[in-house]
């Protein structure tokens, strides 16, 4: 099977149904993309990389979904509509089974996000995918790091750590492992590590109820509130036992409990700030999008980041974010 019958098997098809974006799919040197009018384009682009952001072993359904959910995560966080995207993917082999899976996992997320397919490239390498995705959003309503202000509320869509916990389970950790218990590790755990929900019906609604800034949170809570804080030139205190805390992570001991929840990175939930007059439009977002929402911390004037305890004391935390390079 040549590049271009592996492209057509696979992921040439006819654009969905109300894809009005796309003036040109795949098949052209470009893709031809016609935003509404009126509108700015919002652009994303996340690799994966076997070995780096999933094992060789994965689900290729489960790795066709994340590949597209982490992008769209990003327009979530922009309060952006999805346009479309493109892929490009090196493989060590042409395996039709394999591209079979791939492609259904990506294309059932494409066509729940209305975001086509639009072009891309393949080549022969070590395992790596690339998406590049397009979003729109009206001018003045796009959700920016820069944009917290002193004395809003700082919100956490979902819940943040399972995803930590179901990676280190499938590292061997103990602590996880005994976490998990003999049953091991379970369908609900493995599937927020490996098929995220991205947020964009809150992130989308969100744009239009008052809220000021927002970030995905990929790297972990408070390295990703960390950019927030640092492009506002604002500070935040955070009140750990306001974070949800889901029941797989409620037996471990203190010290990775707050790992998981603070810095486990690939929860792919929205961290938002907003002025407390909104709160009523927040929850009514929360409640339109389906997605839960807690208040857990508000934004300071002083700089620097402080984690409370019940009791309102400061907690000190080690935590770090996922860094590539560090």
């Amino acid at each position: 099977m040549g590049e271009f019958e592996l492209i057509r098997r696979h992921f040439q098809r006819p654009l969905p149904a109300g894809s009005s974006a796309v003036v040109l799919g795949i098949g052209d040197d470009c893709a031809l993309l016609q935003p509404s009018p009126g509108h700015q384009l919002a652009i994303s682009s996340d690799m994966l990389v076997e070995g780096r952001h999933f094992f060789a072993d994965v689900d290729p359904e489960a790795l066709g979904h994340k590949a597209l959910a982490v992008n769209l995560s990003d327009l979530a966080a922009m309060g952006a509509r999805p346009l479309g995207f493109t892929l490009a993917l090196a493989l060590p082999q042409a395996d039709n089974d394999w591209l079979a899976g791939l492609a259904r996992g990506l294309f059932a997320l494409a066509d729940a996000h209305a975001c086509p397919l639009v072009g891309g490239d393949t080549t022969r390498g070590p395992l790596n995918l690339c998406v590049t995705v397009f979003g729109e959003v009206a001018p003045g309503q796009a959700l920016r790091r820069d944009a917290a202000r002193a004395g809003d509320d700082v919100y956490l869509s979902g819940r943040t750590g399972e995803a930590r916990l179901a990676l280190e389970h499938l590292r061997g950790t103990g602590w996880a492992l005994a976490a998990t218990g003999a049953a091991g590790l379970n369908a609900e755990l493995r599937a927020r590590l490996e098929r995220p929900t991205p947020r964009n019906a809150l992130g989308r609604a969100l744009a239009g109820a008052g809220a000021h800034a927002a970030i995905d949170l990929s790297d972990g809570l408070v390295g990703d509130l960390g950019h927030i804080l640092l492009a506002s030139g604002v500070g935040a205190e955070m009140r750990v036992h306001d974070m949800p805390l889901a029941p797989a992570l409620r037996e471990l001991p203190l010290a990775q409990r707050l790992e998981c929840l603070l810095a486990g990175g690939d929860d792919y939930e929205l961290l938002f700030t907003a002025p407390p007059d909104a709160r009523a439009r927040i929850e009514a977002a929360s409640v339109r999008s389906a997605t839960p929402v807690a208040r857990v911390g508000h934004i300071t004037a002083a700089p620097g980041l402080r984690w409370l305890d019940a009791d309102g004391r400061d907690m000190p935390l080690a935590a770090r974010s996922f860094d590539h390079f560090a």
